[in-house]
């Protein structure tokens, strides 16, 4: 009953997070329409703003032990941070070469993929039949809704921005078995600091070292929506995340992540009045059919 009620905790964290990220789309949105700023910059200041926040919380719940982590663990939690990254830079250069309908997709539905078989042929977590059939049911609701959302104007998909998509979808995924190796060892706020800082600082320094370079200045009313991105769906999303990973599979916890996509669509309903339509409907009864297959079948 313990573990039963440890699972049900969990999962409704990782759906939390989840909820969480799929605003992260309105705000980037909304701050491209005030500002002339660039993904890189919208990505370093997510993290930026999140590694204080874990410090704050990491000093408060676990103290100065905080820093107490084994050399070979804190590597791994660098190269978590060098992965998360990787998938901010990757999926915002996706969407610049192919849009966001092929870089959700790809990036979405890809990424658990990667989990399950690195969870199942490296890591040896058990797949059974029960989450095989969510994650076919979470993948096939995905292209649903985003197959709702697209748009017929777009004509050419590069090479470059399904690359760049793939990549994200490995970043995603590698971030997520990486942090799965520690749950049990170190706070969540303790993980997430040290991969965030770790994240913030390779961005500044691709900032400074390519033509990319990092916009400061901003409306104070982006400004506002930046320290949401950073507190919320940031620092309080990945750390929800994070702690929901002490008793979910890497696999599962995968297969909830999706519901991001959809909250963004019911937000970009309720707010933009875009229609999902019969094949998006479907996709979104999918999806939530998925997470209740895998909460009651646990």
């Amino acid at each position: 009953m313990h573990s039963h009620a440890s699972f049900r905790r969990d999962f409704w964290l990782i759906v939390t997070a989840s909820i969480l990220w799929g605003t992260v789309g309105v705000a980037n949105e909304a701050i491209y329409t005030h500002t002339a700023t660039n993904a890189l910059s919208l990505a370093f200041f997510r993290l930026g703003i999140a590694t204080p926040l874990f410090l704050f919380a990491s000093l408060r719940l676990v103290g100065r032990r905080f820093l107490h982590i084994k050399l070979r663990d804190l590597g791994v939690m660098l190269l978590m941070g060098i992965m998360q990254a990787l998938y901010q830079a990757s999926y915002n250069a996706a969407i610049a070469y192919a849009g966001v309908t092929i870089s959700t997709l790809l990036a979405l539905c890809v990424a658990p993929i990667i989990v399950v078989l690195c969870s199942t042929f490296l890591i040896r977590e058990k797949l059974t039949l029960s989450t095989l059939l969510a994650l076919v049911c979470a993948i096939g609701g995905t292209v649903l809704i985003v197959a709702a959302r697209s748009h017929a104007e777009q004509t050419g998909i590069s090479m470059a921005g399904i690359w760049f998509a793939l990549l994200a979808a490995a970043g995603y995924a590698a971030f997520i078995l990486l942090g799965r190796c520690f749950t049990t060892s170190y706070h969540a706020v303790q993980i997430n600091f040290v991969a965030f800082g770790m994240g913030a600082m390779l961005l500044l320094l691709l900032s400074i070292t390519t033509p990319v370079r990092l916009v400061i200045a901003y409306p104070v009313r982006d400004w506002f929506l930046l320290l949401y991105l950073g507190c919320v769906p940031t620092a309080l999303a990945y750390g929800l995340f994070q702690a929901g990973m002490r008793s979910i599979s890497a696999t599962a916890a995968s297969i909830i992540t999706l519901c991001e996509l959809l909250t963004a669509a019911s937000l970009a309903w309720l707010l933009f009045h875009e229609e999902l339509g019969p094949t998006g409907i479907i996709g979104a009864l999918l999806l939530i059919g998925s997470l209740l297959l895998l909460v009651y079948r646990k």
